[in-house]
């Protein structure tokens, strides 16, 4: 998995009119915790750390005032309407550590072509090594038949990772289209149907 190393500042303001004015300089406000450690308030710059998080569960090496912390996004806020970042949180882990995170889910294989593909999750839990964190898991859809499904059980993990979601749960489904046609029709024929006249009196 990626490791990428940051330097950052610490922050000694806070507030709105703080947070905007780091911003304006390009830099995103965030806060290290965990480990039973005080939280630390520091600065990123935007676009370093908006590179970094474009890998999934991605380590950072946060280096501020000559110290190093080993973290791992736990919660990104972005700004709703431009989906720039805002604020990040980022939780302390150890070298061998296990840690339980959410993994993407990405397919592969030719399925039955007379169904349609549902994906009903695109992530599963997993718990591996901190600095082991597979980038993504595959789940192959090879003679999938139309009506069936796959489920968090099925997806491949490698060595060392263990999985946390429940097994039965659903990560994607093959309907029929038949099926499928049917039930987008419904709502349909409902809406045109003419409403029932009420009985005269």
């Amino acid at each position: 998995m990626a490791e990428i190393s940051i330097n950052g500042t610490a922050r000694t303001e806070f507030g709105k009119g703080a947070s905007r004015r780091d911003r304006r300089a390009g830099l995103i406000p965030a806060v290290i915790y965990g480990h039973g450690e005080a939280p630390r308030h520091v600065a990123l710059p935007a676009r370093e750390l908006g590179a970094a998080l474009k890998a999934s569960n991605v380590l950072l090496d946060i280096v501020v005032d000559g110290k190093t912390e080993l973290t791992l996004p736990k919660s990104v806020t972005r700004n709703p309407l431009t989906s720039a970042l805002a604020h990040v949180d980022l939780v302390i882990v150890r070298r061998g550590e296990r840690v339980t995170v959410e993994v993407p889910v990405h397919t592969s294989g030719e399925h039955d072509r007379d169904g349609i593909l549902e994906h009903n999750s695109n992530v599963i839990e997993v718990e591996a090594e901190a600095t082991s964190i597979p980038s993504f898991l595959a789940l192959d859809l090879t003679g999938l038949a139309a009506g069936k499904s796959l489920y968090a059980k099925d997806v491949v993990l490698p060595a060392g990772v263990t999985l946390v979601s429940d097994p039965e749960m659903p990560v994607v489904h093959l309907s029929e289209r038949g099926t499928a046609a049917e039930a987008e029709a419904a709502p349909a024929a409902d809406a045109a149907a003419p409403a029932a006249e009420a009985p005269k009196e």
